[in-house]
């Protein structure tokens, strides 16, 4: 039950960022209220939880506020889809439609289990007596809901995976299985209510499927929202790691150059603390050190090329001998013999090619060194 919990804080951690960079999407709003919603209903299923709520409240009040919240999760689930319609004001008055029909479902089962005793209502579903008529309307009516609404959304979920590409199309798949299991698996407690309220007996290892199998559809339903967010999250890990480890692999050439031009180093735009705490950022660092190399290979180009030399074809480990030398001349105060030339790249003149190419001439200094 923990690991439960945590798959829709997490998840819902990850949309309230969102939402915050966000605050009018409203199908985003939407997801994080239906997050909000399942997040809170968890612990009304913990027996701590539950019993906490009762204590105060009395008798059968966690569960009635945890299904209450369900219903309030699946309609925010619907209203997703709804506002992310092409035909948007349509979309609002379902959503209005479906509020109705929520707000009527809340009702009739708030109805239904305040009208028995609190200690029948008191108990978990494989527990109650569903031969009491307010009981089974209780689990009937909200799981009858529960269906309908899950499999409305795993209808146009499946709609939207075949329209989209990976990453988002595995994500989406799985959040329709995931629905597509709930659904079923709600289907499946409506028939058993059914048999119990006609006094028929249920094998309890069908019951403990369902649920096992409630439980699985709800983790891979949250898997699903959260794959395309976490998968771009990873991205953007690997790539901060690799300008953090690029920048550092640099430091050879970098201190090289700019000890020979440190006019050529970069400062922040101001000298306000916004602006310094960006320009401490890896990525800002890493191509602010970029631009450094360049601007200091091309003010010490004069002093790499021979006497017969026109251009310069880049090799690491002669350019890394070449900088060695000409930096001891800059210092020993020789003025430049000729003109800033052009380098000529060796591998290529794209961007990726460069920066290739300076971290194998800062690796050949490094290991001169």
């Amino acid at each position: 039950m923990k690991l439960l919990l945590l798959g829709p804080v997490a998840a819902l951690a990850w949309k309230l960022y969102q939402l915050k960079r966000s605050p009018h999407d409203r199908p985003l709003r939407s997801v994080t209220l239906c997050l909000a919603c399942a997040a809170l209903s968890y612990p009304m299923a913990m027996p701590g939880g539950a019993s906490g709520v009762d204590a105060v409240a009395g008798h059968g009040t966690a569960k009635l506020l945890q299904n209450l919240l369900l219903l309030l999760t699946v309609y925010f689930l619907m209203c997703f889809y709804l506002y992310s319609s092409a035909d948007e004001e349509a979309g609002r008055r379902r959503a209005r439609t479906e509020a109705v029909v929520v707000g009527v479902v809340a009702v009739a089962i708030t109805v239904a289990a305040l009208s028995v005793p609190r200690e029948t209502f008191a108990g978990s579903f494989s527990t109650a007596d569903m031969t009491i008529p307010q009981i089974a309307f209780f689990y009937a009516f909200a799981g009858l809901y529960l269906m309908y609404a899950l499999g409305m959304a795993g209808r146009w979920t499946r709609r939207y995976a075949r329209l989209s590409r990976r990453p988002h199309s595995t994500g989406l798949w799985m959040t329709a299985v995931g629905l597509g299991g709930m659904a079923l698996a709600c289907a499946i407690r409506a028939v058993i209510v059914a048999a119990r309220w006609a006094d028929v007996d249920v094998p309890v290892p069908l019951m403990a499927g369902v649920a096992f199998s409630l439980v699985a559809s709800i983790l891979l339903f949250v898997a699903g929202i959260t794959y395309s967010g976490a998968r771009a999250r990873i991205s953007s890990l690997r790539l901060w790691l690799q300008h953090r480890r690029d920048y550092r692999r640099l430091a050879p050439l970098w201190t090289l150059l700019t000890g020979a031009y440190p006019e050529n180093v970069l400062r922040p735009a101001s000298s306000a603390a916004l602006d310094r705490w960006r320009a401490r950022g890896v990525h800002r660092r890493y191509h602010r050190r970029i631009v450094e190399c360049r601007d200091g290979l091309v003010n010490i180009s004069p002093y790499l090329l021979d006497e017969d030399d026109v251009a310069l074809s880049i090799d690491s480990t002669q350019l890394a001998s070449r900088l060695r030398r000409a930096s001891a001349r800059i210092e020993q105060g020789v003025p430049a013999p000729r003109p800033a030339v052009p380098l000529a790249m060796a591998l290529g003149s794209d961007r990726e090619s460069d920066v290739k190419q300076l971290i194998a001439v800062a690796d050949a200094l490094r290991d001169a060194a």
